[in-house]
C-alpha cells in the first residue's frame, strides 16, 4: 500500500507506474513548465522536479511509498536529504545545460534551448527529416555586439559596474538591514550606453532576433524521448559560448502497434474456425510492406497465446539492418450460438466431454445471462414492498389515533 500519492499526482502517473512511464511524464511536464517557457510557473517546475527526483530513485521511492513526504525529509531517509536544484534535475535528464549549465573549462556557456517535436512510429521505423523553424538571439553584426559605437559603452556610475545596488536601512536601535536590488539605471547590466551613440539596429541590446530553420534528421530505430543536439545553435550572447538546441522526440500513439524496446507488439482476433482449422492473415508493416502469416490446420491457437515473427520489429538504432521481433497476442472470438443440429457432428470431431456422476437428490438448474443490475433492482423492489406491507420486520404499521 502507498501511504501518500501527492508526488504521483504532481506527475500525473499511477503509483504502480513503470520507470519508463515516470520518465515520459516528467519530460512532458518539465518542458511545459520550464521557466524559459513559463516564467510564472517556477513553483510548479520545482514541485515537478522534486517529485521526479524522489520517484526516479528506487530507494527513495520505496521510502516515500512507505512513509510519505515526511519519511523522505525526516528520519526514515537517514536524517533527510537535500533536494537538487530543479535545473540540475532538468540538466541530468536532458543531457546537461538545460538550465544554463556551465562547463568546467573554456568560455562560459549560454543556456541550452529545448524543443519537443512529435514523431510517428513510422518516422522512428523508416527514419525521417523534419524542418523546425525557430527564433534565436544572434550577436548584432552592425555593432559587433557592443550595443553602440566604439567607446560608447560606459560603466554604470550608480552601481559601479556590478549591476546591483545596496541600500542600508535601520530597523531598530543599533540594528541595520542591508537590502540588495537590481540597479535601476542600467537594469542590472553594469554598463550604460549614451542614447546618441546607441546602435540603431539592435537598440543597444547587443543581440537581434533571427529566424532559423533546422533540419532534424530522425535515424531509424530512435526512441521516444531521445535527444538530438545541435551544438552552438542556441541563443548567442556577447562574452559567452552559444548554447545548444536540444530536440526531444515525442512518439505519438499508433493505432495498431505498440513499441517495447526493439519489439513491436500487436493484437490479433481470430474466430473459432481460424483458431481450430488454420488461417492466413495479412499485416501491413510500418514501411508499407505486407506480411502474410500462415497457421497450419490442426495447430490450434489458444486464447491469450503469444507468438512472434523474428526480425520484423523495430530497426536497431545505428544498426538498422538488424530488427527486433513482431510480437502478436491472440484473442479468440467465440460464436454467440450454434445450430443444435450441428452439435452431433461437432461432438464426433471434438474431444469427448468429461463424464459427470450426478448424485441422488441433486437439484437441476438452467444457466441464464448474468445481469448485475437485476439483483440490485430486485432488492430495491423487495425493500419497497416491505415498507408498504409493514415495518420491514414482520410487524404492522402503527397509526396515530384521532380524537
Amino acid at each position: 500500500m502507498v501511504k501518500e500519492t501527492a508526488y504521483y499526482k504532481i506527475l500525473g502517473v499511477d503509483p504502480s507506474c513503470t520507470p519508463e512511464e515516470l520518465k515520459k511524464a516528467y519530460r512532458k511536464l518539465a518542458l511545459k513548465y520550464h521557466p524559459d517557457k513559463n516564467p510564472d510557473e517556477g513553483e510548479k517546475f520545482k514541485a515537478i522536479s522534486q517529485a521526479y527526483e524522489v520517484l526516479a530513485d528506487p530507494k527513495k521511492r520505496e521510502i516515500y511509498d512507505r512513509g510519505g513526504e515526511e519519511a523522505i525529509k525526516g528520519g526514515d531517509a537517514g536524517g533527510g536529504f537535500n533536494f537538487h536544484s530543479p535545473m540540475d534535475i532538468f540538466d541530468m535528464f536532458f543531457g546537461g545545460g538545460g538550465g544554463g549549465g556551465r562547463r568546467g573549462r573554456g568560455p562560459a556557456k549560454g543556456k541550452d534551448v529545448v524543443h519537443q517535436i512529435k514523431v510517428s512510429l513510422e518516422d522512428l521505423y523508416k527514419g525521417a527529416t523534419r524542418k523546425l523553424a525557430l527564433q534565436k538571439n544572434v550577436i548584432c553584426d552592425k555593432c559587433d555586439g557592443r550595443g553602440g559605437k566604439e567607446g560608447a559603452v560606459e560603466k554604470c556610475t550608480q552601481c559601479r559596474g556590478t549591476g546591483m545596488q545596496v541600500r542600508i536601512q535601520q530597523i531598530g536601535p543599533g540594528m541595520v538591514q542591508q537590502i540588495q536590488s537590481v540597479c535601476g539605471d542600467c537594469q542590472g547590466q553594469g554598463e550604460r550606453i549614451n542614447p546618441k551613440h546607441r546602435c540603431k539596429h539592435c537598440q543597444g541590446r547587443k543581440v537581434v532576433r533571427e529566424r532559423k530553420i533546422l533540419e532534424v534528421h530522425i535515424d531509424k530505430g530512435m526512441r521516444d524521448g531521445q535527444n538530438i543536439r545541435f551544438h552552438g545553435e542556441g541563443d548567442q550572447e556577447p562574452g559567452l559560448e552559444a548554447g545548444d538546441i536540444i530536440i526531444v522526440l515525442d512518439e505519438k500513439e499508433h493505432s495498431a502497434f505498440r513499441r517495447h524496446d526493439n519489439d513491436l507488439i500487436m493484437e490479433m482476433e481470430l474466430n473459432l474456425v481460424e483458431t481450430l482449422c488454420g488461417f492466413q492473415k495479412t499485416i501491413p508493416t510500418l514501411d508499407d510492406r505486407t506480411l502474410v502469416l500462415t497457421n497450419l490446420p490442426g495447430d490450434v491457437i489458444k486464447h491469450a497465446s503469444v507468438k512472434c515473427v523474428m526480425n520484423e520489429g523495430m530497426p536497431i538504432y545505428k544498426d538498422p539492418f538488424e530488427k527486433g521481433r513482431l510480437i502478436i497476442k491472440f484473442s479468440i472470438k467465440f460464436p454467440d450460438k450454434i445450430d443444435p443440429a450441428c452439435v452431433g457432428s461437432l461432438e464426433k470431431i471434438l474431444p469427448p466431454r468429461q463424464e459427470v456422476i450426478i448424485p441422488d437428490g441433486a437439484e437441476e438448474h438452467d444457466l441464464v445471462e448474468f445481469d448485475p443490475k437485476a439483483q440490485s433492482s430486485r432488492r430495491r423492489d423487495e425493500a419497497y414492498g416491505d415498507d408498504e406491507d409493514g415495518d420491514g420486520m414482520g410487524g404492522q404499521r402503527v397509526q396515530c389515533a384521532s380524537h
